[in-house]
């Protein structure tokens, strides 16, 4: 039976509502014409995205890149409710099935450093010992009070990401007697966006902050895995190390010193972009022309293929066979009648 021909609206939505997969809404879309309209009309694939990762509930909008904006065709508004379901059924695939990779691009600031240049926070990007023949870290300046806290600022790789863990791995100090570790008691993180596109401290907004995670004295990399995947709005993480454990014999103060850190995830910074994010958090999305997951920083970028239109089949094919970082997104529009090695381990709660 037809049951979105048959039976009432309120009853065929409660239905299609409980498919938690964005292939299985490509595929009910995919039954009939009626369905296809009926999953368009009520913004199944808007309202699945949402309920996947709430912190999407601040899209308000969805824009084209303006090199598409010569098209009228593009920009007829009686196709923006397919455009917005083709839109938020990528962005759903993308949250949950492209690969997940390291997503820091780059160290911004440290809330304090004791000897700069040498011990900068950009020595935590390299998950080596030692580069150039010293010891590779970064290192807070020093203080009696062991409840000062300490914070280091990245920028991630685009505007959206997906994270899914995040790894610390504290510094010991093999030159000093007693070869101390400089790690904190509690790590916290925070994901969030800038507010006037001016990096000083008071001009972040963090929409997410996770749980104080414990951490060990222990050269390791310690993992702290979410509970759940969370989606980064803007591209900024902040990690705050409370409470400090290790003394420096030479001057009796407390530091935190970091080898190495690492966020894994899913960056979806060459397919989606933000525009006019404010301080509420609301935000348009850009849908950018190629859609595929983002290549590692520094990698060579491929020259994009000129811009074509994707069939249903395309569509099914991509939700199923073809792999997402090698693909291109298009509007759909129907024509007429159709780590570390041995010292790592896990340290999450």
């Amino acid at each position: 039976m037809d049951f979105v021909k048959n039976l009432d609206t309120d009853t065929s939505l409660l239905i299609l509502s409980c498919l938690d997969d964005p292939s299985d809404l490509v595929h009910a879309s995919a039954v009939s014409r009626s369905w296809r309209e009926f999953v368009i009309r009520y913004g199944l694939s808007k309202n699945l995205c949402f309920k996947l990762f709430h912190q999407l509930n601040c899209v308000d909008r969805v824009n084209e890149e303006s090199s598409w904006s010569s098209s009228s065709s593009l920009m007829d508004e009686t196709k923006l409710p397919e455009r917005e379901h083709m839109a938020f059924t990528f962005l759903a695939k993308g949250c949950t099935s492209s690969p997940i990779r390291s997503c820091i691009a780059e160290a911004i600031i440290a809330s304090s450093t004791d000897n700069f240049p040498e011990e900068s926070i950009l020595e935590t990007l390299d998950e080596r010992y030692k580069i150039r023949g010293t010891p590779s870290y970064w290192s807070s300046s020093g203080h009696h009070n062991t409840s000062v806290p300490e914070t280091l600022l990245y920028k991630l790789k685009g505007d959206l990401c997906v994270v899914t863990e995040f790894s610390i791995h504290p510094f010991q100090a093999y030159f000093q007697r007693g070869k101390p570790i400089y790690s904190s008691h509690y790590v916290r993180f925070r994901l969030g966006h800038l507010v006037n596109k001016s990096q000083e401290n008071n001009n972040y907004v963090w929409t997410y902050t996770s749980q104080q995670f414990p951490m060990v004295q222990e050269n390791r990399l310690q993992n702290f895995k979410l509970p759940e995947p969370v989606v980064c709005i803007g591209g900024y993480m902040l990690i705050e190390f409370l409470g400090r454990v290790q003394t420096q014999e030479g001057d009796g103060l407390y530091y935190i010193c970091v080898r190495h850190v690492r966020v894994m995830g899913r960056s979806l910074g060459k397919s989606f972009r933000l525009v006019d994010l404010d301080e509420s958090g609301k935000f348009g999305l850009n849908v950018v022309r190629s859609y595929c997951d983002p290549k590692e920083m520094g990698e060579e970028v491929v020259e994009q293929r000129p811009f074509r239109q994707m069939s249903t089949r395309e569509f099914l094919n991509f939700i199923h066979e073809e792999p997402i970082d090698d693909f291109e997104y298009g509007w759909h529009e129907e024509e007429d009648g159709e780590e570390e090695d041995d010292a790592e381990s896990d340290g999450e709660v």
